[in-house]
């Protein structure tokens, strides 16, 4: 057996999705794979009658299609850096706001969240010709992300609209979507829904890339939202709604995915007691279906107790046997009137099981709020400013997550105003539910001249922060006794904090010298840290604890994630005493599993040897460098 002599480096880029699909048709058909190669020939044999062959057939592409699914399988270069200042409750909440391009950000999700997220909704650039549409690049989008933030190119020319008279106007907002949607589909479990809210310059196209990545087997619903209540005469054609697309991981879990509302007040005014049952609450719902559901026992003339007799209206049968409905009548879960004479009805008890409403396609103002009465709502959040003009209702995704999420991570990677986080706080709050969100917006300069502007915030993402900040305050105030998490912490994309090299042919050897740390000279150990956690797919919510390790006189500062399930020490002239420090930390209910240094952390080699076997002898194995 082979010992480990050296630390082994951790990844510099994220989730490789290429490989990752590799070895899922690996584990599927391995008798495709020749010397490594996919034998597309032998792929098809075990496909069958299920490929493709003629020429012409239903698809649907667009100029650039083939790049936007390219860039959804590189794996990224970045990183997300820890901004404890701009967080609340740092240290024990589940929720994260992540400022960044969502693309990378989400390529950045995937190790640590994949098959994980419960719900996602977004609420994504409309296309108007108006809106912010992202400029990917295939070559470096890291690079291209950091031009974005100021708004300009390398030309100075601005980047923040898709005009409708450009040439590729809808192939430019498809090639944004494509990649995010892609990627946004690993995350979710596989009762996992994803809503996304669009109007009518869109809809069409995104049904048919939704179709594509989603599977069209997939489709929940087009639901239709009443935006507004009042006409607009301005225009040809008062628009009223929006529509919000909803999609299922997989179609085998369609019905476990999509849950029943909880019955308002309205419903449960239908349930009443006029016979003092004593079974409760009770409605009467019809005792007859249609008759080509029925069997032959189904069909008869049925005898009240009081002797009236009840024959079937034509095309229906009884829901019941006569036996079994002879049981029930006498039993008293039949109901005939007050007067006992009226044509029989079964009783559906309010107690008897959980009772729910089924969600409907249309969700109107009274209930989901419509765009003015969320502006008025945030409005009064920040103290009377408008600082965003077309938030979505809180109640709205309310409506999203009581169908389909009562626990879990919501992932939102269009975030805007921060309803999302506004919406899982509040309803977490309001039903003792355990919801968890993942916020993620590009920090999108503000308008010059906006409400916004004036007031301060600079950018769409700080506005998105400070909302969460006011919300978590109000619902603490309306619901003192809470124990919803109201906190998040707040992470930014940036590079990587390994250097990149790069070495200049006039200064090689000042390059050299310089390559021998390799970190970032502005990075922080907290930085480094939550690096090791992205490469190793670890949530990026753990518990952290900060350890001070004494050893020689000198104190050095380890981390300790998940109850040692990795421990992390990044200082450097680290001695063997400082690894036995370490080792000493594993015990029998918390065993410590891995350990990461950093590349420079020992003085020599024979150091770092003997630290690795020092290590492996307490039996952890895994040890690697940063």
């Amino acid at each position: 057996m082979t010992q480990q002599t050296d630390l082994q480096p951790i990844q510099a880029e994220s989730f490789n999705l290429t490989e990752h699909h590799i070895e899922q048709l690996k584990q599927l058909f391995p008798n495709v794979f020749t010397e490594g190669k996919i034998d597309f020939d032998a792929l098809k044999s075990e496909l069958g009658e299920v490929v493709e062959t003629e020429s012409e057939r239903y698809q649907f592409t667009w100029a650039g299609k083939e790049q936007a699914k390219r860039i959804a399988t590189t794996p990224s270069l970045g990183t997300l850096r820890p901004a404890p200042d701009e967080s609340v409750n740092w240290d024990s909440t589940e929720n994260l706001y992540i400022e960044g391009d969502n693309l990378e950000v989400l390529k950045l999700l995937q190790k640590s969240y994949f098959g994980k997220v419960k719900m996602i909704y977004i609420d994504p650039p409309y296309n108007t010709g108006e809106d912010f549409v992202y400029k990917d690049d295939f070559k470096d989008n890291l690079a291209n992300y950091q031009r974005l933030t100021g708004q300009k190119d390398d030309e100075g020319n601005p980047l923040t609209t898709n005009s409708d008279s450009a040439g590729r106007y809808h192939s430019n907002w498809l090639n944004m979507m494509y990649p995010r949607l892609k990627l946004a589909r690993n995350l979710l479990k596989d009762d996992g829904v994803v809503f996304i809210s669009i109007d009518d310059n869109e809809v069409h196209n995104l049904r048919k890339i939704t179709d594509e990545i989603f599977g069209e087997d997939n489709f929940v619903c087009n639901f239709v939202w009443e935006k507004r209540t009042n006409r607009e005469n301005r225009k040809i054609i008062s628009y009223r709604h929006e529509s919000i697309i909803a999609y299922v991981k997989s179609r085998s879990k369609k019905s476990e995915a999509i849950s029943q509302l909880p019955m308002d007040e309205k419903a449960l005014s239908n349930y009443k007691n006029p016979d003092d049952d004593p079974r409760g609450l009770w409605k009467s719902d019809p005792a007859t279906a249609q008759a080509g559901h029925g069997t032959k026992s189904q069909f008869y003339v049925f005898t009240a107790p009081n002797g009236k007799e009840h024959k079937l209206p034509s095309g229906r049968c009884w829901l019941y046997t006569k036996e079994v409905f002879d049981q029930m009548a006498s039993e008293g879960r039949i109901w005939f009137g007050k007067d006992g004479n009226g044509v029989p009805r079964v009783k559906t008890y309010l107690h008897a099981k959980e009772r729910g409403l089924t969600p409907e396609s249309i969700w109107f103002a009274k209930d989901a709020f419509t765009t003015e009465k969320s502006k008025n709502a945030i409005k009064e959040l920040f103290d009377d400013v408008a600082v965003f003009e077309t938030p979505k209702p809180t109640e709205l995704l309310k409506i999203a997550l009581k169908i389909s999420a009562s626990e879990g991570i919501i992932l939102d990677f269009f975030s805007g105003s921060a309803t999302t986080a506004h919406a899982v706080m509040q309803l977490n709050a309001e039903d003792q539910g355990n919801r968890k969100f993942i916020l993620v917006q590009i920090p999108e300069p503000t308008p010059e001249n906006s409400e916004a502007r004036k007031a301060g915030y600079a950018t769409i993402a700080e506005i998105g922060k400070e909302r969460i900040r006011r919300a978590a305050k109000k619902i603490q105030e309306a619901h003192p006794d809470t124990q919803a998490d109201l906190g998040f912490k707040v992470l930014k994309l940036d590079t990587s904090n390994i250097k990149k090299w790069n070495p200049n042919l006039d200064t090689l050897e000042t390059d050299l010298l310089d390559a021998v740390d390799n970190i970032l000279p502005d990075r922080t150990a907290e930085d480094l840290l939550y690096e090791v956690l992205i490469k190793y797919g670890l949530p990026l919510t753990l518990p952290i604890q900060k350890i001070d390790i004494n050893s020689n006189g000198k104190t050095y500062q380890a981390w300790s994630v998940a109850h040692n399930s990795l421990v992390a020490c990044f200082d450097e002239n680290i001695t063997l005493e400082t690894v036995q420090a370490i080792a000493n930390l594993s015990t029998p209910e918390n065993p410590v599993l891995r350990v990461v240094f950093r590349d420079t952390s020992f003085t020599n080699d024979i150091t770092k040897t003997n630290a690795i076997q020092r290590l492996k002898q307490t039996g952890i194995e895994d040890v690697l460098s940063i």
